[in-house]
């Protein structure tokens, strides 16, 4: 099978809505070879690699061979600095710029090794300025969204993580993605009635809504990130099943992207930007 890739993946609702619809056109796929044409692609913005890697190595789990032709040399670049080409046969390129949040994959249990991850960028040059306590807080926010991944996902395929600083745009982009579940599934479990994928992403990041059991706390983890995004003026966007959510500008979007994305998908936006320094009140 070869699929032709758009001229442009960015992470909007119209670039998680192909890689839903690329899931709809490879999950069948067996002993087959999957051909990712890139020759029209003169934008993918590199987070982007965090679901686009989880869709491929589910395909490739189901024995199929993977290959990424005809890339454009600007995007190349892109993808061989963040050493997401490196899985498919490419060299990883060094990145003398600073600008890559590496391309990883996460088994479930490890959680350690995705903290460290976190604390390789958090304290980018680009992110604006926090006090210790915030910025621990933050931490937590983000290590929970993976922590939430590994539990609720049930999937032995891992978790996926990428992302980019765009220095000309001044923002920072990262995305985390599982191939579990979905959080549709989670919540009509937990509610015990119908819900579409929307209404499910949209109760799930409510403050103290969690699909966890026996008391924990939990929840998808963005409480404290969410009031951060809203002051910074950045963006959280969430997809699972065919259901989209972004929150931006202080309010709440939800839309059904028509396919299904086999797990769940959080990518943050930071506004690099922004002059202010954050603190939580005392």
């Amino acid at each position: 099978m070869e699929i032709r890739f758009p001229q442009q993946i960015d992470h909007d609702r119209h670039g998680f809505a192909y890689l839903a619809w690329l899931n709809a056109q490879i999950r069948s796929c067996v002993l087959d070879t999957v051909i990712i044409d890139m020759e029209s692609t003169s934008w993918f913005s590199a987070n982007m690699c965090a679901p686009l890697g989880a869709l491929l190595h589910k395909a490739a789990n189901k024995r199929n061979a993977i290959k990424i032709v005809r890339i454009q040399p600007e995007v190349e670049q892109a993808l061989s600095r963040n050493g997401f080409l490196s899985v498919y046969g490419r060299w990883k390129t060094p990145d003398r710029y600073g600008t890559t949040i590496a391309y990883q994959r996460f088994n479930r249990a490890e959680r350690q090794r995705f903290a460290q991850y976190v604390d390789g960028f958090i304290q980018h040059q680009g992110i604006p300025k926090m006090s210790n306590r915030f910025l621990r807080i933050i931490r937590q926010n983000i290590q929970e969204i993976f922590g939430n991944s590994g539990l609720h996902s049930r999937s032995a395929l891992g978790v996926f993580s990428c992302g980019q600083f765009f220095r000309t745009k001044e923002k920072l982009a990262f995305a985390i993605a599982d191939l579990g579940v979905g959080i549709q599934q989670n919540v009509k479990e937990c509610l015990r009635r119908e819900i579409t994928p929307e209404q499910a992403i949209d109760w799930a990041v409510q403050n103290n809504h969690t699909t966890r059991r026996d008391r924990v706390p939990g929840g998808i983890g963005l409480t404290v990130l969410q009031q951060f995004i809203d002051s910074n003026r950045g963006r959280i966007q969430i997809v699972s099943d065919a259901g989209y959510w972004q929150r931006a500008n202080g309010s709440n979007v939800t839309a059904n992207l028509g396919n299904p994305f086999p797990g769940t998908i959080v990518s943050i936006e930071i506004n690099t930007a922004d002059p202010k320094v954050y603190d939580l009140v005392a």
